[in-house]
């Protein structure tokens, strides 16, 4: 299989599960301000997986467009990072996903937009200043969290601590990466995310997640049980009218 079509196709489904997982908060958000702010999250990340899917599609060469990588692909098909799949559960842990998820992506960006491939790095170079804002936003509300009352506090550590097993994967290296000349190894990321992230943590009064185990697999189509309902809901539409257009 195509290397950059898998890698381009890597990055995609990171960013379209995760936009999925962020505009479930539309309307259920906890303030509405909240409400504006996680769609507008959720769009740019919907932005940045339509771009990827369909570069990915055209690297492909098999006539696949954005929307038949979203739609009508199986579970087992999908190679994201585990982290985005997981439920939103309490507004906390979402914020600690947010904060994990968007601090390793402004990373990525930030070196992909250098890379050779124009088509990668021009998306990089979009993205990376809207991912900017999601590292700040997640930020703000760790440390509003985190640093409020008693009951934020036992939250936000909580959120924290849920998301933890999970981010050994964002930096999880392999064949694929070494080889594509144009691809960011993941793990030449992992001490400035862990400096920047853990700075977060300690101005926010919390205390570092630990962990003796770390969850993967999501790159080798390996996932939680919540990636298949996820699914089920991102994709009824076009599977029950399959050709439809609007």
């Amino acid at each position: 299989m195509n290397d950059l079509f898998v890698y381009s196709l890597r990055l995609g489904d990171d960013a379209l599960i995760s936009a999925q997982r962020t505009a479930e908060w539309i309307a259920a958000a906890p303030q509405l301000e909240e409400d504006v702010a996680l769609g507008n999250i959720g769009l740019d990340q919907l932005g940045q997986a339509r771009s990827l899917l369909q570069y990915a599609g055209q690297v492909e060469g098999a006539g696949r467009s954005e929307d038949d990588l979203a739609y009508f692909r199986d579970e087992r098909d999908f190679v994201n990072l585990q982290l985005c799949e997981l439920p939103n559960g309490d507004f906390a842990a979402t914020i600690a996903r947010l904060l994990y998820f968007a601090t390793y992506q402004h990373l990525l960006y930030e070196e992909l937009r250098g890379c050779s491939d124009e088509q990668l790095a021009g998306i990089a170079g979009k993205a990376v200043k809207e991912v900017a804002y999601h590292v700040d936003h997640a930020t703000q509300w760790v440390l509003r969290l985190g640093d409020g009352t008693e009951e934020s506090h036992g939250r936000m550590q909580a959120g924290l601590d849920a998301m933890w097993p999970y981010t050994g994967e964002l930096f999880a290296s392999d064949d694929l990466v070494r080889r594509l000349d144009v691809a960011v190894d993941p793990a030449s990321l992992q001490d400035e995310w862990n400096r920047r992230v853990m700075a977060v943590i300690e101005e926010s009064t919390c205390t570092r997640p630990e962990s003796s185990y770390q969850h993967s697999g999501g790159r080798e189509g390996r996932h939680t049980e919540h990636l298949g309902f996820l699914l089920a809901e991102l994709q009824h539409v076009a599977r029950s009218h399959p050709g439809a257009t609007w």
